[in-house]
């Protein structure tokens, strides 16, 4: 047998380590080349989203709206929260209406009947079938024909007062409670900021029909998909349709090739089992115990709002017969769902990081190391604390003047912290970077370059800190355009989720096999930098497919769905990977992780159907102009989070716990039976809530118009459905009150451990 340091040809005659040179090389390129197209469509994206002029005035001068009234509307659209109660292009919570859908309808049809009373002294709907069509045709003309450059826009008549009258409505309904639709009046508006909201939210909604200059399409792509004002698909969106699946049937084939031919080679390097048995735990280790407590109870909390909410979709106007709604407003829940969400994966990966840290730098812990531990502890918990009163201050209107921004709720989905806590956050992230690197750098002297695993864990929870930073343009205020402020939130969230989570994700999975003796070194470092080359690839790039609709240039469409196609790829690897990592463990007999092993198999499962299959399915451009903001993005949203980046926060969490219970007192039967659970639930979402929706959803959109099946009406069509969420709902919630006991057990056990040792 070769020795460790030797360099060693296989039966295949490839040398694997010639393959990690060439591998290493090729995920240079891969970044560069990415990063170039994504800084090129950031600058195309700035030059091309929909203007805001000085002033919308009539030809007789009359003010209608100004660029001032707009940016105003959009600050309080953010302190409302209304992202996390209806959705604007499409994106943020599917409960309420689609405000640029509902108000494109609107406008239409006020413009529309302003017209037949002018031309023909009738209503519209009194009109022949052949001046109904000459009118259709103008009102879809007046509309789609005004161009926002230039300091002031002048508006037709009919446009100008629909446009106004509008804009009156919608402060109306925003500043009053209407608990049959679920509405709990937004307490932060005034009549001067619902107003200026009600602005926005018309100007948002005609930047979804006004053309392009030079162009016979709007600013959104013709999103949403309208008849009424004349918004089709465009002809791109058929092309890179096509074009995208053929890419990704290539791509397939290629990957497929390489990795039998170059990766999946026999393992006949030496192999060391760093983590057999059950090695001293340092005094850090013996501390995070309490992240993985806190673990569990934030996933509690998390799901007791979920479970609210989606009686809220059942029940509008009552909580079993108790009317919540005028102190825990929807949007507060679904803000306070989705951190909550975060917040419990992030701790999860952040305790097991640090436990694990200790075992890979030697196993000893640097000078001062479980004071700092406690210390990032602490301030995860103030963090999370300060944002949800944030949240629900901001939203009830307890913050004046500027400081909601600051200490309240940015209302924006996935990003709603404010910005003292997303400084204090970012600030925590990279205090839990310096806290990872200091145990692990033994192990990053001993080791020759800077391209080994324990390199590559570091630089992984580096790139998750780093990237943070892209939710913060600008640090002081917002962003005046919407299109750019969401351009910018997509990559915080697109970004962490396929990019820099599925590489931490990726490096500690390689680790652990490599560190339980399943893998070699060599074959483990080049499975990774492999799946991280296809990681890079289709996440940096692809992160465009959440750009179609939202006022960004068409090169998104080309761009977004082929590179977002290629994100599919890994998954299969991970899947491919598993299955025979399995089989390994298998062949070890005795092998005291398998409840961790168990979670790990369950996240590459659903990673691989969440957020390839069901995530590909919806990235199809075509697909999407129709499915964009419906319940099939809420199976994708769910499969993917939970099922692949929770169920892996919760495998770390059992490897941790295994070490620290020891020899004896370990039990796996709760751990199964709540794995199990939780996995019945989100089936049954699938089944019997998301997809029977879902799918009523779309032809309801292909049959109506977007507008309608996002509304009331649609959604009373679904009340059977909404109530069969319960039954998922009912499993998951059991899952996760066993593992909670179960860990709280396990927890107990380890410290008489400690105190024995």
């Amino acid at each position: 047998m070769a020795l460790p340091h030797q360099e060693t040809i296989g039966e295949s005659g490839i040398n694997p380590a010639a393959v990690t040179r060439v591998l290493k090389r090729a995920l240079g390129v891969v970044l560069l080349v990415t990063l170039a197209i994504f800084i090129w469509g950031t600058v195309q994206t700035y030059q091309g989203a929909p203007p805001l002029p000085a002033r919308f005035v009539t030809a007789g001068g009359r003010t209608v709206m100004t660029a001032a009234d707009i940016t105003a509307g959009k600050a309080a659209f953010q302190e409302a929260d209304l992202m996390d109660f209806g959705s604007l292009y499409g994106n943020g919570s599917y409960f309420g209406p689609d405000y640029t859908a509902k108000l494109l309808v609107a406008l239409g049809n006020s413009v529309k009947d302003s017209l037949a009373l002018q031309r023909y002294g009738v209503p519209f709907r009194q009109l022949p079938a052949a001046r109904q069509a000459l009118v259709r045709r103008a009102m879809q003309h007046a509309l789609q024909t005004v161009h926002f450059a230039g300091g002031n826009v002048v508006l037709a008549p009919v446009v100008a007062q629909a446009m106004t009258r509008l804009a009156e409505t919608t402060a109306q309904q925003l500043l009053h409670n209407n608990f049959a639709d679920g509405w709990s009046a937004a307490r932060s508006l005034n009549p001067v900021s619902a107003r200026q909201l009600g602005d926005f939210l018309v100007y948002s909604a005609w930047t979804t029909v006004a053309h392009r200059p030079g162009t016979t399409y709007s600013y959104t792509n013709n999103w949403p998909y309208e008849p009424l004002v004349g918004n089709t698909p465009t002809p791109a969106t058929f092309l890179w349709t096509w074009v995208s699946i053929g890419f990704l049937f290539l791509a397939i084939g290629a990957v497929m090739y390489l990795y039998h031919s170059y990766i999946a080679l026999p393992d006949r390097e030496p192999r060391t089992a760093a983590l057999a048995g059950f090695p001293a735990l340092t005094p850090s280790q013996k501390k995070t115990s309490k992240y993985f407590v806190s673990v569990a109870l934030l996933f509690l909390l998390q799901i007791g709002a979920g479970m609210i909410m989606a009686h809220y979709y059942s029940d509008r106007s009552s909580f079993y017969g108790i009317n919540i709604d005028s102190w825990l407003p929807f949007n507060f829940l679904k803000a306070m769902h989705l951190q909550l969400a975060i917040f419990w994966i992030a701790i999860s990966w952040i305790g097991a990081g640090l436990f694990l840290a200790p075992f890979v730098g030697g196993g000893k812990d640097p000078k001062g190391q479980g004071l700092l531990v406690d210390i990032l502890f602490v301030a995860l918990w103030v963090v999370g604390l300060g944002t949800l009163f944030g949240l629900y201050a901001g939203i009830r209107g307890w913050l004046g003047g500027n400081a909601w921004f600051w200490f309240g709720n940015q209302g924006l989905e996935y990003d709603q912290l404010g910005r003292f806590y997303q400084i204090a956050l970012f600030i925590g992230l990279w205090f839990w970077v310096f806290t990872l690197a200091r145990p692990l750098w033994p192990a990053l002297k001993a080791r020759k370059g800077l391209g080994s695993l324990e390199h590559l864990l570091l630089y992984s929870a580096i790139s998750i800190s780093f990237m943070y930073v892209f939710g913060m343009f600008p640090v002081t205020w917002i962003m005046n355009s919407f299109t750019l402020t969401d351009f910018w939130r997509w990559w915080v969230v697109h970004l962490w989720v396929e990019g820099t989570f599925e590489f931490f994700a990726v490096v500690v999975t390689a680790y652990l096999l490599m560190a339980w003796g399943f893998i070699s070194r060599r074959n483990a470092e080049n499975l990774t930098y492999f799946e991280i080359i296809l990681i890079f690839l289709g996440g940096i790039v692809g992160t465009g497919h959440h750009m179609y609709w939202i006022g960004e240039p068409w090169i998104w469409l080309s761009l977004g769905s082929m590179f977002s196609f290629l994100e599919v790829l890994p998954l299969i690897l991970l899947v491919v990977d598993t299955v025979e990592q399995a089989r390994i463990m298998r062949r070890q007999g005795s092998f005291p992780h398998r409840v961790g092993y168990l979670y790990l198999q369950g996240s590459a499962f659903w990673n691989f159907v969440g957020a390839g299959v069901f995530g590909g399915l919806i990235n199809a451009p075509l697909m999407n102009y129709y499915e964009h903001g419906t319940f099939l993005t809420l199976a994708h949203a769910h499969a993917a989070m939970f099922g692949a980046f929770g169920l892996l926060g919760l495998a770390l969490v059992y490897f941790a716990l295994r070490y620290q219970v020891g020899e004896e007192g370990w039990g796996e039967r709760a751990a199964v039976w709540a794995f199990w659970l939780f996995n019945a639930g989100i089936v049954l979402w699938l089944l019997l809530n998301f997809w029977p929706i879902g799918f009523q959803q779309l032809m309801a959109v292909y049959q109506h118009g977007y507008a309608y099946a996002r509304s009331l009406a649609f959604y009373n069509t679904t009340v059977l459905w909404q109530w069969l969420r319960l039954p998922g709902d009912i499993l998951f919630g059991v899952g996760a009150l066993v593992m909670g006991l179960d860990w709280v057990v396990k927890v107990r056990r380890a410290a008489r451990r400690t105190a024995r040792s």
